[in-house]
């Protein structure tokens, strides 16, 4: 455990009030929980902040493209059996985000924190983590984040010598190349069902072979570590070679993957596996991600998806044709403004699903459908495209601020 809690100094303490007041002030205005801005005042206050609220704390940072804010929650639902948690679980994962949350732990022995990838080496600075977890790399938000090599090397360097047990994915070699630099490594056999961001070696540029579930870089020998955890089926297997079930309330393979790197982790702070992972049925839903919810008298399942990797995931897991399907396709400042990841994506896996197409960017979705051959309806809104849908629950797939204007629609 981290060492005892100095005071807070009196700074500190005047920033996290402001922090706070900010933050209930936004949530009165109706402009959403306020723990950005209110984290943004108390950083302005205080720039020390971050490492101040983290000094008593076991932190574990949670990292990647694809399914950190999930895994950040399975972590701290395992992590309850050994002690009292903070976390930021409503995916608010910069350093102001994170400084309010941790604003709200002083009770608190285990903080578990999503990282954007962004921002994982400075915030790593700042709350000296025992545990980081590193899952996936992938195309993301091409117009503000670095492309993957470019992050994955930011990650090798800035975790050079690290003190902390990196949790890193070995089936992702951007993964494997970025943890590799750390002295401390448990390897994950975790899966990777998108590829394309992964064939060509990040540490010398050639072309990656990949046999079955191996991979190696035929150039340079750069190849996939040996797993001591690995997702199997329905189980997690552990160093011992034991086979724990794994029952989640969490739909599709990729959740089993994310349990997987979750009981490696709390592992590393004692907590057995199959304690872990029974601790992980608890959790139904994840800021509102795998929701059912009733809108019009129809069953609606709101999933989330932003960039090519996460819509692949989220096609394996939907109901199967005719099932009907809403995409909701937004292009502002936190979704990331270039929409040409669309092309990307492999909408033929919709073919048989009756698919209505709402968001801002409706019409970019719609010429790609087109491109792809799929029968859809451009609607004004959520509340015409339901009207339209077939009879049955209704798959709703939208990315980042598309799902949150579904959430208010709903009442979610």
């Amino acid at each position: 455990m981290a060492g005892n809690s100095d005071p807070l100094t009196p700074r500190a303490k005047i920033a996290v009030t402001a922090g706070k007041a900010v933050a209930a002030a936004s949530r009165a205005a109706g402009r959403g929980s306020g723990s950005v801005i209110g984290g943004k005042v108390a950083l302005r206050l205080d720039p020390d902040l971050l490492a101040r609220l983290a000094q008593h704390l076991d932190v574990t940072l949670v990292s990647a493209t694809n399914g950190k804010t999930t895994t950040t929650r399975l972590i701290a639902e395992a992590l309850k059996a050994a002690g009292p948690v903070v976390s930021n679980a409503l995916g608010a994962n910069m350093p102001a985000g994170i400084t309010s949350a941790l604003a709200a732990g002083s009770e608190a022995r285990y903080g578990v924190i999503e990282v954007d990838e962004k921002y994982l080496v400075g915030v790593a600075q700042a709350t000296e983590p025992q545990c980081i977890a590193l899952l996936n790399l992938s195309r993301d938000q091409l117009d503000r984040a670095a492309e993957t090599r470019m992050l994955a090397e930011n990650w090798r360097e800035g975790l050079t010598g690290s003190k902390a047990v990196i949790v890193a994915n070995a089936d992702d070699p951007l993964v494997v190349w970025a943890a590799s630099s750390s002295p401390n490594v448990i390897w994950v056999a975790a899966g990777q069902m998108w590829k394309d961001d992964a064939w060509s070696c990040p540490a010398c540029g050639g072309v990656m072979q990949r046999p079955g579930d191996d991979w190696f870089c035929g150039e340079c020998g750069f190849r996939r570590p040996t797993p001591s955890w690995a997702l199997s089926g329905d189980h997690v297997l552990d160093p011992h070679g034991s086979a724990w079930p794994i029952h989640l309330q969490l739909p599709g393979r990729a959740n089993k993957a994310n349990a997987a790197s979750s009981a490696a982790v709390a592992a590393v702070f004692g907590v057995p596996p199959q304690v872990a992972l029974e601790r992980m049925y608890q959790v139904q839903a994840v800021a509102g991600r795998y929701d059912v919810v009733q809108f019009q008298g129809r069953d609606l399942r709101l999933l989330l998806a932003k960039n090519p990797a996460g819509w692949l995931e989220t096609f394996s897991l939907i109901d199967p044709p005719p099932t009907p399907v809403i995409l909701s396709v937004n292009a502002r400042g936190a979704d990331g403004t270039d929409t040409s990841w669309l092309w990307d994506v492999d909408y033929t896996r919709l073919t048989g699903h009756p698919i209505c197409v709402v968001g801002d960017r409706k019409l970019d979705l719609a010429v790609r459908l087109e491109v792809a051959n799929q029968q859809f309806q451009v609607c004004e809104d959520l509340d015409q495209a339901v009207q339209l849908c077939p009879p049955g629950r209704i798959e709703v797939i939208a990315n980042y601020t598309a799902f949150q204007d579904l959430r208010r629609r709903v009442g979610n």
